[in-house]
This record gives structure tokens, C-alpha cells and sequence, in this order.
């Protein structure tokens, strides 16, 4: 079947969120044919280049959200009336105006939102594009009026004019997707199916392709996006009716996505609760674990003796959320049980905070823990060292694990954790706080204790270190946890059967032939093969016929190498 892989910000460039996830995923489904529709999100992402594609990869176009360039189109007084009166009715749905207190309920407002999404789709199509109309002097004026309206939040009504241009800034990077010319019969309408790789922007094209052309979307969603706006706008980011009117928007997109969506595929329990409150139905979710290559680690899980019966052990990216101080103030309390004890943190910091914040660690410890020796003649040492991935003490990162009598998680905030994995398949037992999907991926494997909790966190190492059959019996539960659950197999495995899950499931659109002229395997649905002769117009006809498709030129697929389309 041919699948649009819809992404944002990552696949099919080298950096970015999702990248590797979507390789092996395309990798390991050589059977179908892609295209990928990827977002980018800067210039320095698209400079850096792609990774390279595997032949199954037909085509790739490109659609660049951080560019501003006008579409040079020029509405008539028909089109900026009905530009008018959808931007009206959506911004009413996130202002909370006259027109969305009209309903009775959040449904009516998602559906005021919906059906102003989606006309706004079909004028960008008749006219060409959308982005000088959401640029424009009239989006400002219609979205002040909706926030001046009566019955409009205290919020939305103290919006300063500051607060309006940026919203509107916002709204029109967001809706940008609207204008792309990636609808047509050459492009997502030709999709069996799509899937988005996150939800939110990544999966408005999948929400359009499914309104203008009836294709099945698959969102899946391995960090959930919607809480990633929460958090980055949060009270130093944006004025008060800035917060409120985006918080909105990503809201109602975020449930339109859940709702319009043929499946939803979380990556944990986590994300499968944020999507059941947004309104997906149960029915409609399949969590699928994120696939990691657990062949890097194989020698490590096999060797339990090699870990030093005294090292705790850290690894991640070194940012605040991780509570590194935390992690230290804790095994200040385990080296007073443990006098022999060492802690290896393993880890680069993320940008300037994560700089600024391994410098405070780097000073913490050094308080903490000032250089010991054993006499007056020798050298002293710390008992904390920080490491990085590629040095001479952790050439690789399964070195980082080899080492280790217990692997230490200790974050405030986690969404699938990775490390926590990777340890798993090492076959060593583990300490972590109890954020995010950590307990759903340790299951009784391991030890978990409350975030920001200093003495549970060293009393529960420490009852580790002491007990070397326990820590041995735990590793290697949680190494065949990991290798039934979490590796690149089971969930290539998983996607492969729900693309023919949804596929099966969905209302013929076209008859695709190939070379020869018999129509493709899985062009149709399962339902609507008939037992005859795949030749012949007559055969053909009864497919038609059989899947309720009115008669018409079959279309005949395409193949070729990898071309690209800059928007």
C-alpha cells in the first residue's frame, strides 16, 4: 500500500524529533511504498542534510514553517467575505465569544472549530492559498472583535493590541499547512493511507487529506504535544491572553485531531490518558511502545559480572527536568551507608540552560563531596564524576551501562523514558522516580520511588547494593521485559498490522493497477475481492461494483525514484 508520512521538525532530516523512530520504521516496511510530506522548522535543520532514504521511499516534499513568504494572492470581495466569516467563527471558538457561547457545550465548540478549520481548507484551495489573508489587516480586526465581544472571557476582552498581532502571528505560522498543494490526486489523495508522526501541526495535512480526499489518518504519538504547549507557555512566556487564546487553539486542534483520526497510537499509558481526556475514544487507541535497537547492548546484558558491586550510575541529557540535585543530595545519604559508593553521571547538557546547569551541579558536588584521600601523601578523589559519551571513560554508550551495580533515573518530568530502557536491556536493576510512563515500562522489574524525594531515592539504592542476588534476578527480568516489549521488532510488527487493520476497514476510493494491468494487493479491501480472473475490463468492473465505486479510468501506480517538491 502507499503511505503519506506526515512530519514535523524531523524525518526525513539528520536532526530532529522523531528521526530515527521513522527510519527504522520505513526500513523495516520494505513491503510498502512511502511518501513523506515532512515540516521543517528552521533553515539550519534543511542545511544539515537528510539521512539516506531506502528505495521504498518514492517521493519526499518539503513545506518550510519557519519561512514567512506571501502566496501573491489577491482575494475578491466573495472570497474575503467567506475568509471573514470562517476566521470569525474560529476565533470565536478560541475567544469564547458570542457565537461560541451560542452552544451548549465543548462539542459544539469543537464542531464551530472543525467547520471552521476546514472551510478555511477549501477557500485556500479555490484560491490558491491562504497565508496573505491570515497576514492581513482583516484576520487582526476579526480576531479583536471576537475578543471585544460581549460574553467574551475577562482574558480575551484585556487583550492588548501587542497581544492580538502576536496571536495572530501565531495562528497564521500554524494554519500555514492550509495552503500547500499537497491534496491533489498527485499527492496525499493518492495515499492509502496517512500517518502522522505527532499530533498537532504534523497532523492537520493527515486532518485536511482526510476531509478534501477521504483518506484513513493514523496519528501516532510518542510525546504529547498538546502538554508541550502548556508547558512553553507558561506565565514568563506570554501575556496572560496570549497564553489563553493559544491554549485554546491547541486544544481544540488536539481534539479535532482525536476525533477525526481513524486510529490514535500513543506510545504509553501517559499519552493515552492525555488523549482519552481531549476526547478520543477508547475504542480508538492502540498504544504501540516506541521500538529501540537492543543489539548494541547485547553483550553488556549477558555479562552482569562486569559491574562494579559499588557505582550508581546516571545517563540522559543534562537539563533541570532530569533533577540532577536531587540525584546528588540523595547519594550524599547513600555514601554515609555506603562509604565506598561512586556516582558517574553520563551526559550532555541541552542547549544554554543545560550548560548552566551542569555548571551548578558541577559545583554542587563539589560542595557535597569535597576530594577525598587516604592519607596526607595522596591525591585526593571525588566520589562524583562527570562524564560524557565518545570520552575516554564512556567510548560508547553501552560502556556507560557496563559498569553499573544500578542505574539511577531520578527526573520530575518523563515522558517515554529511553535511558530507563537502555538500561533495562543491559540487565541492570534500576532506581527511578515515578514520572511519566516509568512504571508502565519497569513493571515489577525495578525500584520506583516519588520524584524530588532525596531519602527514598538513597534508601532504595542503597537496599540495592547490599542485596547483589536481588539486584542480579531484577536486571534480568527487566532485560526480557525489555526485549518482548520494547525493541524495533515488536513495533515495526504492531504498525504493519494496524496499516492493514485500518486499510481492511475503509471504503474503496480508486482501483490501482499495476504494470500489467492487474489491480495491486491491498488497493481494495479485503471484503471486496470477488472469485474471479484479476484481467480483463469485466473483471475490473466487478470490483467496482463490488466495492460501491462508480465507474471510471482505474488509476495506475506510480514508481520512480525519490523526487522533491520545495514548498
Amino acid at each position: 500500500m502507499r503511505i503519506g508520512l506526515l512530519t514535523e521538525g524531523g524525518y526525513p532530516y539528520v536532526g530532529g524529533d522523531a528521526g530515527l523512530w521513522c527510519d527504522r520504521l520505513v526500513r523495516g516496511l520494505a513491503q510498502h511504498e512511502f511518501d513523506v510530506y515532512a515540516l521543517s522548522r528552521g533553515r539550519q535543520q534543511e542545511d544539515a542534510g537528510r539521512v539516506p532514504l531506502p528505495p521504498q521511499v518514492d517521493r519526499v516534499r518539503t513545506a518550510p514553517l519557519w519561512r514567512a513568504e506571501g502566496d501573491g494572492v489577491a482575494y475578491g470581495r466573495r472570497a474575503r467575505r467567506r475568509f471573514t466569516e470562517y476566521y470569525g467563527e474560529l476565533v470565536e471558538a478560541l475567544s469564547g465569544g458570542p457565537g461560541a457561547a451560542s452552544g451548549t457545550g465543548p462539542a459544539q465548540q469543537a464542531d464551530r472549530f472543525g467547520n471552521a478549520l476546514y472551510g478555511l481548507a477549501e477557500l485556500a484551495r479555490d484560491e490558491g492559498g491562504l497565508v496573505g489573508a491570515l497576514r492581513s489587516d482583516t484576520a487582526l480586526r476579526t480576531l479583536e472583535r471576537a475578543c471585544r465581544a460581549p460574553g467574551a472571557p475577562r482574558t480575551a476582552r484585556e487583550a492588548r493590541v501587542a497581544d492580538l498581532l502576536t496571536v495572530t502571528a501565531h495562528l497564521e505560522r500554524a494554519l500555514r499547512p492550509l495552503s500547500l498543494d499537497w491534496y491533489g490526486a498527485d499527492g496525499l489523495g493518492a495515499a492509502d493511507l496517512c500517518h502522522a508522526t505527532a499530533g498537532g501541526t504534523a497532523a492537520l495535512p493527515g486532518l485536511l487529506a482526510r476531509h478534501l480526499c477521504d483518506v484513513p489518518l493514523l496519528v501516532t504519538e510518542y510525546g504529547v504535544q498538546l502538554r508541550s504547549h502548556y508547558l512553553a507557555l507558561g506565565p514568563d512566556a506570554a501575556a496572560p491572553a496570549v497564553r489563553a487564546l493559544l491554549a485554546a487553539f491547541h486544544g481544540l486542534l488536539a481534539a479535532e485531531v482525536y476525533r477525526r483520526a481513524t486510529l490514535l497510537t500513543p506510545g504509553n499509558a501517559h499519552a493515552r490518558r492525555w488523549q482519552e481526556r481531549c476526547g478520543a475514544e477508547r475504542a480508538r487507541i492502540r498504544t504501540v511502545h516506541p521500538g529501540m535497537d537492543a543489539s548494541p547492548f547485547t553483550e553488556v546484558g549477558e555479562s552482569p559480572d562486569r559491574a562494579d558491586p559499588h557505582t550508581l550510575v546516571w545517563v540522559g541529557r543534562v537539563e533541570p527536568a532530569k533533577d540532577l540535585v536531587s540525584l546528588l543530595h540523595a547519594f550524599a545519604e547513600v555514601r554515609k551507608e555506603e562509604p565506598k559508593a561512586r556516582l558517574r553521571i553520563v551526559g550532555t547538557p541541552v542547549g544554554p540552560e543545560g550548560e548552566a546547569y551542569l555548571g551548578h551541579c558541577r559545583v554542587l558536588a563539589a560542595q557535597l563531596f569535597p576530594d577525598e584521600a587516604e592519607g596526607v601523601h595522596a591525591v585526593g578523589d571525588n566520589p562524583v564524576s562527570f562524564e560524557e559519551i565518545g570520552g575516554p571513560e564512556v567510548p560508547a554508550l553501552p560502556d556507560a551501562y557496563a559498569g553499573a551495580a544500578v542505574v539511577v533515573l531520578s527526573s520530575v518530568v518523563e515522558g517515554f523514558p529511553n535511558t530507563l530502557v537502555e538500561a533495562m536491556f543491559s540487565g541492570r536493576a534500576t532506581v527511578s522516580t515515578d514520572v511519566g510512563a516509568v512504571v508502565e515500562v519497569i513493571g515489577g522489574t525495578g525500584l520506583v520511588v516519588p520524584p524530588r524525594n532525596p531519602r527514598a531515592l538513597a534508601e532504595a539504592c542503597v537496599a540495592l547494593m547490599r542485596d547483589p542476588e536481588r539486584r542480579e534476578r531484577l536486571g534480568a527480568a527487566a532485560r526480557a521485559r525489555a526485549l518482548e516489549l520494547f525493541t524495533v521488532e515488536q513495533n515495526i510488527e504492531a504498525f504493519d498490522g494496524i496499516y492493514l487493520e485500518i486499510v481492511s476497514h475503509c471504503p474503496v476510493r480508486r482501483v490501482v493497477l499495476d504494470e500489467d494491468g492487474d489491480p495491486l494487493p491491498f488497493a481494495a479491501p479485503a471484503e471486496t475481492h470477488v472469485p474471479v480472473h484479476w484481467t480483463g475490463p469485466m473483471a475490473r468492473e466487478r470490483v467496482r461494483e463490488a466495492s460501491g465505486r462508480p465507474p471510471g479510468d482505474p488509476v495506475r501506480a506510480t514508481s520512480g525514484a525519490v523526487s522533491e517538491g520545495t514548498l
